[in-house]
């Protein structure tokens, strides 16, 4: 009878005894759900990061909005109501336009120029950060944003006066230098916004064509990958500097790893979806060179607007990008 009191007692002492005396447990919200590969991503991350520090720090993936709207993220993580999240970079454009660059259309139209771009504008996105009390641990981009049509275009004279979907201010900007109409229309709606004909053509990523089955009411993809918004991971300052030194060394790696992993996921994810899109009817072209000049003027075109609004910072990063 002593025995068996003894021998689960004993036990559960020992297995005390192994766990790490300052064990920390981070919860991490995060704005999309398990099948989406900047989610896979992060929770590969998590698991390193317990597995580097020995399961001192554990972090606890809250997906799909679970814990925190995708517009409260990154809000919550500067209050510390948890110490770390993901968001979509340019979400926080309204705050600064530093956080908007990977979003000038036709600025970086390849993953080549969006990692130069990365590069180039990383150290301003973290000071911009540091301003608040964040820490900025990694970003990773979605797939290139292209153009969906019922025919194929040559020029931007095939898409004037077409209602061109629109989601943000980016999207309409760029549908009146094509001399398209802009209109509003959410990715839920997409499938009747084109079978209703309240839009003619659209410019989204290859995923969210095949998540709308895009087959169904166009037939061209145009590849322009016109820009790669990234998602990027945050940590409050302050829990991050409540770490070890050894501890915050683990997890900075484990970004790094996690970084280079999210942009071969990424160009995966591109792959996969756009020969789904072919798989599924479509036609899958390169724009053509006039067009492809026409859209590299409308890029130059926003880029100068939005140096207008970013100034000598934002002119700074342009410089570092293109070399000047």
């Amino acid at each position: 009878m002593t025995a068996s009191f003894k021998t689960p007692l004993l036990a559960a002492g020992l297995a005390a005894f192994a766990m790490p005396l300052w064990a920390e447990s981070w919860d991490m919200p995060t704005p999309y759900g398990d099948s989406i590969f900047h989610t896979q991503n992060i929770i590969q991350f998590a698991e390193d990061v317990t597995q580097a520090t020995g399961g001192e720090l554990e972090i606890t993936v809250h997906s799909a909005g679970s814990l925190f709207a995708h517009p409260e993220i990154k809000d919550a993580v500067r209050r510390g109501l948890a110490p770390i999240g993901e968001t979509l970079m340019s979400r926080l454009a309204n705050e600064d336009p530093i956080f908007g660059v990977d979003s000038i259309p036709f600025l970086a139209a390849s993953y080549e120029d969006a990692l130069k771009l990365w590069e180039a504008s990383r150290p301003l996105v973290e000071e911009k950060l540091a301003e608040q009390g964040l820490t900025l641990l990694y970003a990773v981009p979605w797939p290139g944003q292209s153009i969906y049509t019922q025919d194929q275009i040559e020029s931007t004279a095939d898409l004037e006066g077409a209602a061109f979907r629109a989601y943000n201010t980016a999207t309409e900007r760029l549908a009146q230098l094509m001399g398209a109409v802009p209109t509003q229309i959410e990715t839920g709606d997409i499938p009747t916004a084109f079978s209703t004909g309240r839009v003619a053509a659209m410019i989204t990523s290859p995923s969210t064509g095949v998540s709308a089955q895009a087959w169904d009411f166009t037939s061209y993809y145009t590849d322009t990958q016109a820009w790669l918004p990234k998602n990027m991971v945050i940590v409050n300052s302050g829990a991050f500097e409540g770490l070890s030194d050894e501890v915050r060394a683990a997890v900075m790696q484990a970004a790094s790893t996690a970084e280079a992993r999210g942009w071969e996921m990424s160009m995966a994810e591109t792959e996969s979806k756009i020969a789904a899109l072919k798989d599924g009817g479509m036609t899958v072209v390169d724009p053509s060179a006039k067009l492809s000049e026409e859209l590299a003027a409308i890029g130059q075109t926003m880029t100068d607007e939005w140096l207008a609004e970013a100034g000598d910072a934002g002119q700074s990063v342009i410089d570092a990008y293109t070399g000047e």
